[in-house]
C-alpha cells in the first residue's frame, strides 16, 4: 500500500473509485502566504471557479520545495526524471463545493516534467533554473525563470515541533486541500484529485531576498509573508484530471 493511504479519515470527501495514476513525494517544502484582497485575484481565476476567502481576505501562496519519486504508476523512479526542484504560485478556489488549488505558475528545472505536466494536466509549468543548498537545518533557495520574468530567492528553515493543523484554523484552510483545478486549451475545466496523510507541519522562519514570482500576474507580494510553515516530507498520489465543466467567457 502506498504510504499516502495510511490515513483516510481526514479527507473532506471520499477518494475516487478509480486507480490513482501518478505518485510523487514533496520534500523540504515552505508554505509562504500573503493576504491579498479577493477583488485583486478574481480576474486571475477563470469562471466558474470562485476565489475563496478566510476571515474576509484571500491568500496567495509561494511554495519552494523539491520533488522526488515522480513517476506514472506502476513504473519505477528514473534518474534525473523523477527528482527536481520546483516553485509554485497558488491561489485557493472552490467549485461545486470542493475547495482546491489553482496554480498561476509552476516552475521546474526538468524540461520533460514541464512538458508532461502541460500535456497531461494542462498546468502552467515554466522552465526555470533552480538551486537549493542545505544550510544547517534550513535551505537557501534560488529560482529564476528561463525567460527572466520571474524569480525567487531566500532562506528558510523549520522552527518548532511537528504537528497536524486543527480544522477551522487558517493553516488548515491553506494546506489541507485534496484537488487541483486547471484549464484545457479547448475551454474545459479540469479537476485532478490528490491524496496524502494530513500535513505534518512545523512553524518556519524565512528571509526572502527577492520575490518577483507574482509580477507576470500583476501581483506584488511585498514584505514578509504573513504566515510561514515547513514540511520535511509528504508522499502523494494523484489521479488523472477529469473534465468537470466548461470555462465561461
Amino acid at each position: 500500500m502506498h504510504p499516502a493511504f495510511e490515513r483516510l479519515d481526514h479527507r473532506p470527501w471520499p477518494i475516487p473509485r478509480s486507480l490513482w495514476t501518478w505518485r510523487q513525494s514533496w520534500r523540504d517544502l515552505l508554505f509562504a502566504h500573503w493576504p491579498v484582497p479577493p477583488d485583486a485575484l478574481a480576474p486571475l481565476v477563470p469562471a466558474p471557479l470562485e476565489v475563496q476567502e478566510f476571515d474576509g481576505t484571500s491568500w496567495v501562496g509561494v511554495v519552494p520545495f523539491r520533488m522526488a519519486g515522480v513517476m506514472r504508476r506502476p513504473l519505477p523512479d528514473l534518474p534525473w526524471i523523477s527528482a527536481f526542484p520546483e516553485l509554485n504560485l497558488r491561489l485557493y478556489v472552490e467549485y461545486q463545493g470542493r475547495p482546491g488549488v489553482f496554480f498561476l505558475s509552476l516552475d521546474a528545472t526538468n524540461p520533460l516534467a514541464v512538458w508532461a505536466a502541460r500535456r497531461f494536466f494542462h498546468l502552467p509549468y515554466e522552465h526555470a533554473s533552480i538551486d537549493i543548498a542545505r544550510s544547517g537545518d534550513g535551505f537557501h533557495y534560488r529560482a529564476r525563470r528561463r525567460d527572466g520574468e520571474a524569480a525567487f530567492e531566500g532562506e528558510y528553515a523549520p522552527a518548532g515541533a511537528v504537528r497536524e493543523s486543527r480544522a477551522g484554523t487558517l493553516e488548515h484552510w491553506l494546506t489541507e486541500r485534496y484537488c487541483l483545478y486547471a484549464c484545457s486549451p479547448r475551454g474545459d475545466l479540469l479537476r485532478a484529485e490528490v491524496h496524502h496523510v494530513p500535513w505534518p507541519l512545523q512553524d518556519a522562519t524565512a528571509s526572502i531576498a527577492r520575490n518577483t514570482i507574482g509580477a507576470p500576474h500583476g501581483l506584488a507580494l511585498a514584505g514578509e509573508p504573513a504566515t510561514l510553515h515547513f514540511n520535511r516530507r509528504i508522499d502523494v498520489v494523484v489521479w488523472s484530471p477529469l473534465v468537470i465543466g466548461t470555462l465561461q467567457t
